[in-house]
């Protein structure tokens, strides 16, 4: 089972939002449509931020559109030449942290910027170094019932190979310490991501703490990239990292 020893460096001090900036990564691939409003509205949160967004080769208009981001001086924008998948942008992505506490944004406008502050309180309080917000704790949601089938049979897994008690593992808005951040290590490039990140925590003893957040769910049709298939790479990486890495 994973370890119940209090983890070393897991306690935090107490600080006011205005005293830390947030590192917000934004792993994209063909989000033409969304990436500038998603970057508008990650912007008009007030909080000191810096954004680092990494077009993991996108083949639409999205380059077009992030080179007019560059402009902007709390952005910074890194390319990759092929694509590696979201893994792959967030690894690159946190090699350029400077901040405080890190945050993971997707630019598909499915994730509401507006819910930083209520992500950011435990870790600021010092609760925990680990925050997932949670689309199942929140009262406002659109998601498809398959989709949320699927990732409830997901969590439910992680819950029993991890004896926790997670409501969302496959969330995107993931939240740590720099120090955490830092030391992930990521490995999986695709889909295994999530569940990679979220075994790692829980192996070190770390608490995740779960926030309600707002989510308004895509269809594959509008651009939505997760199929049902990518279930089995889910527990493919869980079973990996429980029990054999």
């Amino acid at each position: 089972m994973p370890s119940r020893r209090r983890p070393v460096g897991a306690i935090i001090e107490p600080r006011e939002e205005s005293e830390i900036t947030l590192s917000v990564l934004v792993p994209v691939y063909n989000e033409e449509r969304t990436v500038a409003e998603i970057l508008r509205l990650v912007r008009e949160v007030p909080i000191r931020k810096e954004i680092i967004v990494v077009d993991d080769y996108s083949t639409d208009g999205t380059r077009a559109i992030l080179a007019e981001e560059e402009a902007h001086p709390d952005t910074r924008v890194f390319y990759h030449a092929v694509n590696r998948g979201k893994g792959g942008a967030l690894r690159t992505a946190l090699q350029h942290v400077t901040g405080d506490i890190v945050i993971i944004q997707d630019a598909d406008l499915e994730y509401d910027p507006r819910d930083y502050h209520a992500l950011l309180r435990p870790i600021l309080e010092g609760r925990s170094k680990v925050v997932y917000g949670s689309r199942f704790l929140g009262e406002h949601k659109a998601m498809y019932f398959w989709h949320s089938v699927g990732n409830k049979f997901l969590t439910l897994v992680t819950n029993i190979l991890f004896d926790t008690t997670l409501t969302d593992m496959e969330t995107c808005y993931k939240v740590f310490t720099v120090d955490i951040a830092r030391h992930l290590n990521i490995q999986q490039m695709r889909w295994g991501i999530d569940p990679e990140i979220t075994a790692k925590i829980l192996r070190q003893g770390l608490r995740i703490y779960e926030v309600p957040i707002s989510y308004n769910g895509r269809e594959f049709w509008e651009g939505k990239k997760i199929a049902w298939t990518d279930a089995f790479v889910v527990l493919k990486t869980l079973v990996r990292y429980r029990f054999f890495n």
